[in-house]
């Protein structure tokens, strides 16, 4: 359950009986109307924020009561963000943008400098590792973040309307990428409007009134 506190000082409730298991290999789609509680539902999966009431559970771990600390470190070992808004920091290079998700597990190692190097040319910015995020078009800005997404290997992968700020060409890009990711073992939870991102998905879900209902994938 998660409420939010109104200007008027009433708490409005946004979440409330979700229960949602994903498994390894499972692509999960979430759709639901603008202000209908998707991003809020990633940003307590992800461990950005605590829920008002119940758990989040990593395997056998209740990692939603554990102390801030170590759910930023679970965070950082375990999970991996898309963010439609990309939110690549200005100031470092596409190559650094990559390199940040290093500091969750332990810091920057030339291991991890040679894996930023191939995800980045896997995606085709071999050559544009030295840009910064102004000097890149919004489909490499979107690139640039799924590599930083997965530059650890996270077991979950939460992207947030992948597509939403890119073309056909670069939405496609992404989109297989996330599937991939499925494809490979991971577990991957998308929330979306667009039905292409949903189709094919091992389940859809509709969020609405702060509940998920099951919604034909197909």
């Amino acid at each position: 359950m998660k409420t939010f506190l109104a200007p008027t000082g009433e708490r409005v409730p946004v979440l409330a009986g979700v229960d949602l298991g994903v498994a390894e290999g499972d692509f999960v789609a979430v759709t639901g109307a603008s202000g209908s509680g998707k991003s809020t539902l990633l940003t307590l999966l992800g461990l950005l924020e605590p829920a008002d009431r119940g758990d989040v559970w990593f395997g056998e771990d209740r990692v939603s009561a554990w102390p801030r600390r170590a759910q930023g470190v679970a965070r950082g070992r375990r999970v991996g963000f898309v963010f439609q808004s990309f939110l690549l920091l200005p100031s470092l290079t596409a190559f650094d943008n990559v390199l940040l998700a290093a500091r969750y597990v332990g810091g920057v190692s030339d291991a991890r400098r040679q894996r930023a190097r191939e995800l980045l040319a896997a995606f085709g910015l071999a050559a544009r590792g030295a840009h910064y995020p102004a000097q890149l078009s919004g489909g490499e800005q979107q690139r640039v973040a799924f590599c930083r997404a997965v530059l650890n290997d996270p077991p979950l992968l939460l992207a947030d309307e992948p597509t939403g700020n890119l073309d056909d060409d670069n939405g496609a890009i992404i989109l297989a990428a996330l599937r991939a990711r499925a494809r490979a073992g991971g577990a991957v939870v998308v929330v979306t409007h667009r039905p292409d991102v949903a189709r094919g998905a091992t389940a859809v879900w509709a969020l609405r009134a702060g509940r998920l209902h099951t919604e034909d994938s197909a």
